[in-house]
């Protein structure tokens, strides 16, 4: 399977009515890398005309996914069109601005970790803030104290353990990476069968991360890459239905992972606990 890739590089990137952030993307994505590449734009259903806008470009094909089927599902389309010439591939969001030479620098990395699969760049917020992208696969017992006291107390143990945010900002492995912006050997990807579609957003990329050490392959952190992320463009109309589905995900994280009678009562525990976050979060944008 993996023998039959070639060194060519595909991005794949997921659209949903993007607007203007996806010009941004693709001009900035020129000068990230010096390899030529082909862009999938997997479109779940886009009103506003930016992705035909963007198909006029000569490397960019517009792939109509037939509807919202969700991030992880429509870079999985993305994915299953390219040819075996195509080894490597970066799943992104429209509204990233990459870094000069960012790719580049993810491509330098990957010949210094033979068993990476996944490689993510350091991510900044619009403010320069850096966005802590690089994390721990949460246990039960982080998850629960982020979830519980992340909101109100932001420098508790279980947050900044579950972020890792004690750790330098230098290149090292990490328990998952963000799926925003991801290099990709096609190998990797297709060992765990890409993203599980069961996950509409949220914790995709938490899932793939696991889902990827657990499988033998590496996700490595390379902050000498930089990109930044305008979070939330095409979420934002649709917060209250996005806190739910957040929610959702983190639950059937959570629950795949305690299966059985044993774990029966946990898995309650804390689908009345996300059930009661949601509810206090609700009202709060109410």
């Amino acid at each position: 399977m993996s023998e039959d890739y070639g060194q060519e590089l595909a991005v794949v990137i997921v659209t949903y009515s993007p607007g203007e952030t996806l010009e941004r993307c693709l001009d900035t994505l020129e000068k990230a890398t010096t390899r030529p590449y082909q862009v999938i734009l997997a479109d779940n259903g886009s009103v506003d005309g930016a992705p035909e806008k963007a198909a006029s470009r000569s490397n960019v094909t517009l792939l109509h996914t037939g509807g919202n089927l969700g991030y992880g599902t429509a870079a999985n389309r993305g994915v299953e069109t390219l040819g075996p010439e195509y080894g490597w591939i970066v799943v992104a969001n429209p509204d990233l601005e990459f870094g000069a030479g960012s790719l580049d620098e993810l491509f330098s990395a990957a010949s210094r970790w033979p068993r990476g699969g996944a490689f993510g760049p350091l991510i900044r917020e619009p403010s320069g803030k850096v966005y802590p992208s690089a994390r721990l696969v949460p246990s039960i017992g982080k998850g629960i104290g982020h979830a519980v006291v992340g909101r109100v107390w932001a420098a508790n143990p279980w947050t900044r353990a579950y972020k890792q945010s004690s750790e330098s900002v230098v290149e090292r492995e990490a328990g998952w990476l963000s799926g925003s912006c991801l290099l990709m050997r096609r190998a990797a990807f297709d060992s765990v069968d890409g993203f599980d579609p069961r996950y509409f957003m949220y914790f995709e990329d938490v899932d793939l991360g696991d889902r990827l050490g657990r499988a033998g392959w590496q996700n490595v952190y390379v902050p000498s890459a930089e990109v930044v992320h305008i979070q939330g463009h095409s979420t934002a109309r649709a917060s209250e239905r996005m806190l739910a589905v957040h929610h959702e995900s983190a639950y059937r994280f959570i629950a795949d992972r305690h299966q059985g009678a044993r774990w029966a009562p946990v898995r309650a525990g804390v689908k009345a606990g996300l059930a009661l976050r949601l509810k206090a979060e609700t009202r709060k944008k109410a």
